[in-house]
């Protein structure tokens, strides 16, 4: 008898599942896409139900939920209440697979920390994320101090900062980082000091890191952004820049880190269908970055 086909049931917290979301799917290799929008976590029993009621726990393996959306922390409740429903049947071998990835955070931090690994050694690193409060930032800064390095998380409000740093710190024991205000340019050579890696992932049309104040900092290798839109968040890198030496910093643009995130993307959902109990936040899906060549 055929193996059955693939199926990933999409869960977007948005109206409208996203197009972007639904063509790497497909380009991964899904076979059957059931799109579902505006999924809160008290809509999703039945859903999760759907999944795992409809195949024996053999087949389970080719049904998988991937969830996605613009709003990051509607993603990880939803994440949240999926788990909390497969796990009373999960025992009994029906469960499927699961991955987060709402507004590309996850894929996204993947691959930028991944392209800083070809040039830096991660584990002894000082770094400095600029818009670190963020949620592609965050996830950043949180693989960062899981290498081992020392992370800097800046923000114009040095409080969120700090709220971000007691959450890595809960997440990664012993983690290393430390928050800056970054509220004027007067604060970046200090937030700059002695950092050899700089990621940018504010919010687009942000200027975070201006070139003069760039070029202060003596110790800077690594500077990567994130930022989609022009202007760029460190001012004179390119949206395409890939490993680019710009006066002797090694420099990715956001679209040279696209590349990599869309095959960790890819890489990630045909994960899903190697097992029918994964799941897929950040530091799994960093993991798959690392196979990835």
């Amino acid at each position: 008898m055929a193996e059955k086909a693939t199926i990933l049931v999409q869960l977007d917290t948005d109206p409208h599942p996203s197009v972007f979301d639904r063509v790497v799917a497909i380009d991964a290799g899904v076979q059957q896409l059931f799109s579902y929008g505006g999924v809160k976590p008290e809509t999703v029993t039945p859903i999760v139900h759907g999944c795992i009621f409809t195949r024996g726990p053999a087949d389970l393996m080719r049904t998988a939920i991937f969830i996605g959306g613009s709003d990051v922390a509607a993603g990880e409740a939803l994440l949240a209440e999926v788990r909390r429903v497969l796990a009373p049947t999960a025992g009994f071998g029906l469960s499927v697979s699961v991955m987060l990835d709402s507004n590309g955070a996850n894929t996204t931090a993947a691959a930028a920390v991944k392209a800083a690994g070809r040039h830096l050694d991660l584990s002894r690193a000082n770094s400095l994320v600029l818009g670190g409060t963020g949620p592609v930032g965050q996830r950043v800064a949180r693989l960062l101090a899981k290498c081992g390095g020392n992370v800097r998380i800046g923000s114009r409000e040095k409080a969120k900062a700090e709220t971000v740093c007691a959450t890595i710190r809960a997440a990664v024991p012993g983690a290393k980082v430390e928050a800056v205000g970054v509220a004027s340019s007067s604060d970046g050579p200090a937030a700059l000091a002695g950092r050899e890696l700089v990621v940018a992932a504010g919010a687009p049309g942000v200027v975070l890191l201006p070139k003069k104040i760039r070029d202060t900092a003596a110790a800077l290798k690594v500077a990567i952004d994130l930022n989609g839109y022009p202007p760029a968040g460190i001012e004179s890198i390119e949206l395409t820049d890939k490993g680019v030496d710009r006066d002797g910093v090694v420099c990715f643009g956001a679209l040279g880190v696209g590349g990599t995130k869309m095959k960790v993307h890819k890489a990630a959902i045909t994960e899903l269908f190697s097992a029918s109990n994964i799941v897929l936040d950040i530091d799994q899906v960093y993991e798959i970055a690392l196979k990835i060549g």
